[in-house]
């Protein structure tokens, strides 16, 4: 660590430019594990290191964010109780540090809007596990999360009810005489489809566009719930564009029918998201 430093300090620019630095910038996040942990790997500018280390040294100290304590402490200084009590390693206060500094962003007004909704989280799960506690939720960006770790969430969330038909599957009627969806509308979707629902596709809610299934409102569509489904860009644009066309079923599900000149394809439902 020694040796290290010292090549910082004696050649900080060592044989790299600000060019090279900005193209090695990177943010992966794996994919979710059967335990439900996912790896983020991340490969920070001197510039993003700075910003960390200011929020890890006020909110990865001892005694801060702690998810053991009955109420985190999240501003001012922990008593010398509860930092002492602290049994996480670095990484796990590091961990709860940048989640409280997640949750407490999100939700802002100053993000403005993404896809018709705020910058926030939305999970959907069943009225069923949520009593009993058990199974899990899925979140916006497919996600899946235990049912502990949602309702720990939803301590600090604003709740939605959507009803959906036993039988038929359809959500409740949400009717708006405009082309643009509601928000009601997009959250419904979250639920419903919670992906893209072309047949093959994993692009999740968080992704998708709200589409009109069975007629575009340029064609005299209604925006109504059941005549909506998720569409990621690309395959939204193969409706407008490329031939394709959605219906709705009678359980509520989007089928995609392929244009007559692919005839090796055939229509057919996305069932990934489920």
């Amino acid at each position: 660590r020694v040796a290290h430093r010292l090549a910082l300090e004696i050649n900080p620019d060592g044989v790299f430019s600000d060019e090279d630095r900005a193209r090695k910038r990177s943010v992966v996040v794996g994919r979710q594990q059967p335990d439900g942990m996912t790896d983020i790997r991340v490969r920070a500018t001197p510039e993003l290191m700075s910003y960390v280390e200011a929020v890890f040294a006020k909110y990865a100290a001892l005694g801060m964010c702690n998810p053991a304590d009955q109420t985190a402490v999240t501003e001012g200084e922990p008593a010398a109780e509860q930092a002492q009590a602290d049994t996480r390693t670095i990484g796990q206060r590091q961990h709860d540090a940048l989640m409280v500094m997640l949750r407490s962003t999100l939700g802002d007004p100053k993000l403005g809007q993404h896809n018709g909704l705020p910058v926030t989280v939305i999970v959907s799960t069943t009225l069923q596990e949520l009593q009993a506690k058990t199974g899990h939720g899925v979140t916006g960006g497919g996600t899946m999360m235990p049912m502990s770790d949602l309702i720990r969430l939803a301590r600090h969330s604003y709740h939605y009810l959507t009803i959906f038909d036993e039988v038929t599957g359809q959500a409740l009627w949400l009717g708006r005489t405009k082309r643009i969806a509601s928000a009601d509308q997009r959250i419904v979707l979250h639920s419903k489809d919670r992906g893209c629902t072309k047949p093959g596709c994993t692009v999740p809610g968080y992704a998708a566009q709200v589409h009109h299934a069975a007629k575009d409102w340029k064609h005299g569509g209604n925006t109504n719930i059941d005549d909506l489904t998720f569409a990621c860009p690309p395959d939204n644009q193969l409706v407008e564009t490329g031939g394709w066309s959605t219906r709705k079923l009678p359980n509520g599900d989007t089928e995609w029918i392929p244009p007559p000149h692919l005839p090796l394809l055939i229509s057919g439902v996305n069932t990934y998201h489920h």
